[in-house]
C-alpha cells in the first residue's frame, strides 16, 4: 500500500467540474464578454508574447503596474494563480500544527476550512449573526483568546454578500495583536468601492488578496494578486515554486489591468442589476434576499430543494447548498448574468412562489 501524506485521505476533494447550463449563475462569474477594445489590445499582445520563455518580464510588468496605482513598491506585490492560490499559501505559511490557530467568520468561502486542513492548523470559527452580519468584538475576542497565527476575513463576504465599513477593519486590527497576520479577502472589493489597502501603510500585520476572476472577467485565466508589507511579502513568497504563473494569463492580466475603466461600465451593470434582482425578490412570498455588496444575492427560501430542482430542468445553474450546511441549507445563491438571463431565473422563481401558493 503507497504511504500517503498523514491527514490527506480526510481531505474532501474539490470537484471542478461543472454541468453546463444554459443559464450559468451559479459561480459568482462575469458572464458579459471582454470589452471589444480591450479584446483587440489583447489579441495583438499575445502574439507578442515569448511563450518558449520562462514568465520573468510579463509577472514584472503586471506587478510594477499594481504597485503603482496603489502607490506601494512592487517588493509590496505577489501574483498567484487566482486569489485562491495565495490565500491557500498564507494558510499554509501561517499553519503547520494545530496548535496554530486561523480564524474566520461562518458562514464565509467555504474553501478557507480546507485550507486550513491542508495547512494542518486548526480552524476557529466565529458564527455570524443571525441577519449574517458580524459581531467584530466577538471576532476580535476569538482571535485574541486563542492567540490565532492568522485571523481571515472576506469583505465582502462570499456568500452572504454583506461588506464591514473600513472602519471596522482598522478597529479589528487595533484591537487584535501585532503578532496576528490579518488576512483581507477582497475578491469583491471592486463592487463595494470600499477598500481598506489605506491601512498597508499602518498595520504591518495587514495582507490585502484581490482577484482578477470576479470583476474583470478572467476566471479562466487564474489571476489574483496580495498587497503585503515587504517582509511578509518575501515570507510568503517563499512557499513558491519559481516561475508559478504562465505568460499569457499573465499577459491577459496586464493588459486588462492597463484598460480597467473600461470594465467600469461592466461593473455598473452588474451592480445595477444586483439592486433591481434584490428589488424584484423582495415583492415574492417565501422569499428572503439579503443585503449584498457583491455580483451575487444570498436568498432564502422555503422548499430549496424543489426550487433548485425547477431550476435544473429549465437549464438554471444556481449555488445551492448541503443540507448537513445548517445556516445555508435552505438557502441559495444568484450570481448576476445578463438582464435577459436574470429575467429569466426570476420568471422561474416567480413561477415557483405563485405555485405555492
Amino acid at each position: 500500500m503507497l504511504k500517503y501524506r498523514k491527514g490527506l485521505n480526510d481531505m474532501p476533494p474539490y470537484d471542478g467540474t461543472d454541468k453546463f447550463y444554459n443559464i450559468k449563475v451559479n459561480a459568482n462569474e462575469c458572464n458579459m464578454a471582454m470589452p471589444p477594445i480591450v479584446a483587440e489590445r489583447l489579441m495583438a499582445r499575445l502574439q507578442s508574447v515569448p511563450i518558449n520563455r520562462y514568465p520573468g518580464e510579463e509577472y514584472d510588468n503586471l506587478v510594477d503596474q499594481i504597485a503603482r496605482n496603489f502607490k506601494l513598491q512592487p517588493e509590496n506585490v505577489f501574483l498567484g494563480n487566482g486569489s485562491s492560490e495565495l490565500i491557500e499559501k498564507i494558510f499554509y505559511c501561517f499553519g503547520g500544527s494545530k496548535a496554530k490557530k486561523i480564524v474566520f467568520p461562518d458562514p464565509s468561502f467555504s474553501m478557507y476550512h480546507i485550507y486550513a486542513q491542508a495547512a494542518q492548523a486548526d480552524a476557529v470559527t466565529v458564527p455570524l449573526e443571525t441577519d449574517f452580519t458580524l459581531d467584530i468584538d466577538k471576532f476580535v475576542t476569538a482571535i485574541n483568546d486563542n492567540n490565532a497565527a492568522l485571523a481571515v476575513l472576506c469583505n465582502p463576504n462570499n456568500p452572504t454578500g454583506g461588506a464591514l465599513p473600513v472602519s471596522d477593519i482598522q478597529y479589528i486590527l487595533d484591537n487584535i495583536k501585532t503578532t496576528t497576520a490579518f488576512l483581507l479577502d477582497e475578491a469583491y472589493v471592486e463592487f463595494y468601492g470600499r477598500s481598506a489597502v489605506s491601512l498597508l501603510k499602518d498595520y504591518p500585520n495587514l495582507i490585502i488578496c484581490r482577484t482578477f476572476s470576479k470583476a474583470y472577467g478572467l476566471a479562466g485565466a487564474r489571476v489574483g494578486y496580495m498587497l503585503a508589507a515587504r517582509p511578509v511579502v518575501a515570507m510568503i513568497g517563499k512557499s513558491f515554486m519559481p516561475y508559478h504563473m504562465n505568460s499569457l494569463s499573465l499577459a491577459t492580466a496586464d493588459i486588462c489591468y492597463q484598460m480597467r475603466q473600461e470594465f467600469v461600465p461592466h461593473i455598473q451593470i452588474m451592480i445595477s442589476e444586483r439592486k433591481r434582482m434584490a428589488e424584484q425578490i423582495k415583492q415574492l412570498p417565501g422569499f428572503a434576499v439579503f443585503p449584498s455588496e457583491t455580483n451575487f444575492l444570498l436568498v432564502h427560501v422555503n422548499d430549496q430543494p424543489e426550487l433548485v430542482e425547477l431550476f435544473e430542468k429549465n437549464d438554471v445553474g444556481v449555488r445551492f447548498f448541503s443540507p448537513d450546511n445548517k445556516r445555508l441549507k435552505d438557502y441559495i445563491r444568484i450570481s448576476m448574468g445578463t438582464r435577459e438571463e436574470n429575467d429569466t431565473w426570476f420568471g422561474l422563481m416567480k413561477a415557483f412562489s405563485e405555485g405555492r401558493g
